[in-house]
């Protein structure tokens, strides 16, 4: 989305012939295919594993990391490739976006109406704000060390990114719709001033 944005703002008049349909396609598909080769990686070296002992992982879902503190097995070659791959799966996304996003407010601050600076920056705002909440917490539970973090840290931490974010990204992009907002508000108003 970044991607789309930094096109939409900074190539206004290329964006169609930029963003095809054939190559959103195609950003979609590389990106589902690097998720679940990610996925592919810890599930043939997790299933190599061998488990003994309690089967209850003290965790809010079956994460890699809280699965592997289950193991009788060595999984120090695991956890060095979950962090590894953590780094390389966080940064480079992060890295993109950060240099998108650089070039998108280079680009509004040369717009010389405020009211198109404004619209430009409103634009981008819930996505900025959705996506730094989903990579700081990606970025904690996975790159920085486990030792740093307690075990309900990292509990809250994966419950921000994999329900709390999904949960406020509707609402976020929602509320800037001039009819949601005016929905919203008369449901206010006729549940709290009757």
């Amino acid at each position: 989305m970044s991607y789309d944005r930094y096109v939409a703002i900074c190539n206004p008049l290329q964006y169609s012939a930029i963003m095809t349909r054939e190559y959103c396609i195609i950003l979609s598909i590389t990106s589902w295919l690097l998720g679940f080769s990610i996925i592919l990686f810890h599930i043939v070296k997790t299933a190599k594993l061998h488990f003994c002992g309690p089967n209850i992982i003290d965790h809010l879902f079956c994460d890699i990391v809280p699965l592997l503190e289950l193991a009788c097995s060595d999984t120090s070659m695991i956890h060095v490739v979950v962090y590894i791959m953590g780094i390389q799966f966080v940064l480079i996304p992060t890295t993109v976006i950060v240099v998108s996003y650089t070039y998108i407010i280079l680009a509004v601050l040369r717009i010389s109406s405020s009211t198109g600076r404004q619209k430009a920056f409103s634009t981008c705002s819930s996505h900025l704000i959705v996506v730094s909440l989903f990579y700081w917490t990606i970025f904690s539970i996975y790159v920085v060390p486990s030792k740093c973090l307690t075990n309900t840290l990292s509990k809250i931490l994966s419950l921000l990114y994999s329900v709390f974010t999904p949960l406020i990204n509707p609402m976020i992009y929602s509320l800037r719709n001039k009819d949601i907002i005016k929905a919203v508000q008369r449901t206010f108003q006729k549940h709290v001033i009757w």
